[in-house]
């Protein structure tokens, strides 16, 4: 058993997440520089900003607590295998939309416990939202509008809502359209697709590309503690620090467990990664 409690450092963690969520709004609403790291994604001071605060706060927060980020090197995964818990971040997800200045980028937050996202934050700094999920307690979203339980949805006689990226669509999604009933499709960026299941407002997030773990984690975290599941598409949960690599495997992120969502990808290639 960890002697962290998740949900005692919920509210810290959310305002470290705000926090950065202005320093990111600080060079949103000005003019900003693009970089390209080594992989060809993009990076502007807002990333390195949202870091920074990021890194500062949870080390403050939990010093005995390792911080794996995106925007900082990590460890070897021989030393990382031996982490029982650690702090998976993603300062600013959806880089190509903060670009684009649509509004649909988010700060991700999530403490993992042997492989398990169990405290996620999620914060969309321009919608002034802030989702949080409690692995076995329950999730939330906070606005301006207070606090709000949230709750993913079971299938009903309506069509189903597929969320799709915006940024990042692939060929795959649109055969599973061919396979699915009758449903309807929106897109958005970042993790707040995650977050649409987590509401109840989609039933079903596929992603069949490359992701990165600290894309997940805090989403992944929201999803299951509103009543969904994150799951290879064998049926499997997705994981964390299991491997070298940092990338997932494909996924599906849904918000009615008891439908057999897998039946759909007979014949689909796994991408391990």
């Amino acid at each position: 058993m960890s002697d962290l409690d998740p949900g005692m450092l919920a509210d810290y963690v959310i305002g470290i997440a705000e926090r950065a969520g202005g320093e990111i709004l600080n060079v949103y609403q000005g003019d900003f520089h693009v970089e390209t790291k080594d992989d060809d994604s993009p990076l502007t001071a807002a990333d390195r900003a949202a870091h920074a605060c990021i890194s500062l706060g949870l080390r403050e927060l939990t010093p005995q607590v390792p911080v794996l980020s995106e925007e900082d090197g990590f460890p070897d995964f021989e030393e990382r295998r031996h982490w029982p818990r650690y702090w998976l971040v993603d300062p600013l997800d959806g880089t190509k939309e903060f670009i684009k200045r649509n509004g649909e980028f988010t700060v991700n937050i999530a403490l993992v416990e042997d492989g398990v996202p169990v405290l996620g934050v999620v914060h969309a700094p321009v919608l002034a939202r802030s989702y949080l999920g409690v692995l076995g307690e329950g999730a939330e979203r906070r606005d301006e509008g207070g606090r709000t339980r949230i709750a993913t949805r079971a299938l009903g006689d309506a069509p189903l809502t597929l969320v799709v990226s915006r940024s990042h669509r692939d060929a795959a999604v649109d055969r599973l359209l061919e396979r699915l009933p009758a449903c309807e499709t929106t897109s958005v960026g970042s993790s707040l697709k995650f977050c649409l299941v987590a509401e109840g407002l989609a039933d079903l997030y596929p992603r069949f590309g490359p992701t990165s773990e600290w894309d997940t984690a805090a989403a992944q975290c929201l999803v299951e503690a509103a009543g969904g599941a994150v799951t290879r598409v064998d049926g499997t949960p997705l994981r964390y620090n299991r491997k070298a690599s940092v990338l997932n495997p494909d996924f599906l992120a849904y918000g009615d467990p008891a439908h057999d969502w897998t039946r759909y990808l007979e014949g689909f290639a796994l991408n391990e990664r």
